[in-house]
């Protein structure tokens, strides 16, 4: 299927949600379930919290269709809302705000233009993600699973974090240089 058919598909069945056919609601929660359980069992490293999260956001969600605008991608606004539940439970796993001051976002990056990587490029990746992403700040696996995982793009993430675009490229760069600290650390070992 086509992405832009499945925009389409998505905008017409929450548009149908809203007027009150409630029975649409389903075909969206089938489309995004599989998605959503793998990025939120990403971000929060737990196979039950990830089911708690994404029916949480599946609730919410549907409690909340009608701020849904049907002329930006549902996909969009269900992970945002998945990532905010992700976030809240992490919030209360670590007993600690998240910290307000964040150089990322408040200083100005150059926008960094997403490269296409090379399937040695994102074999490594996913390898690095695989077993290192735990212990990433949730600043930086945020990033990592919605870009590496889900293949959310800079604009797509950015949108779901409320961040600039920049500072998605700035996380990515910092998260995939960690990683692979990581790795050179453990081979030093």
């Amino acid at each position: 299927m086509s992405n832009l058919r499945a925009v389409l598909q998505d905008a017409n069945a929450a548009a149908a949600v809203q007027r009150g056919e409630t029975y649409a609601y389903r075909a969206l929660v089938e489309r995004y379930h599989a998605p959503l359980m793998r990025y939120a069992r990403r971000f929060l490293g737990n196979a039950e919290a990830a089911e708690d999260a994404v029916q949480d956001a599946f609730l919410r969600a549907y409690e909340n269709i009608r701020q849904y605008d049907p002329r930006r991608p549902f996909s969009t606004w269900i992970y945002r809302i998945t990532h905010n539940v992700c976030v809240d439970i992490l919030r209360r796993r670590m007993h600690e705000p998240i910290p307000f001051f964040d150089a990322d976002t408040l200083f100005p990056h150059p926008i960094a233009r997403e490269s296409t990587e090379d399937n040695v490029v994102r074999i490594e990746m996913l390898d690095l993600v695989a077993r290192y992403l735990a212990t990433l700040d949730p600043k930086y696996r945020e990033v990592v699973v919605l870009h590496t995982i889900a293949e959310r793009s800079y604009e797509e993430i950015a949108d779901i974090m409320h961040i600039p675009v920049s500072t998605v490229g700035v996380r990515l760069k910092r998260a995939r240089d960690r990683l692979r600290a990581q790795r050179a650390q453990e081979r030093n070992v």
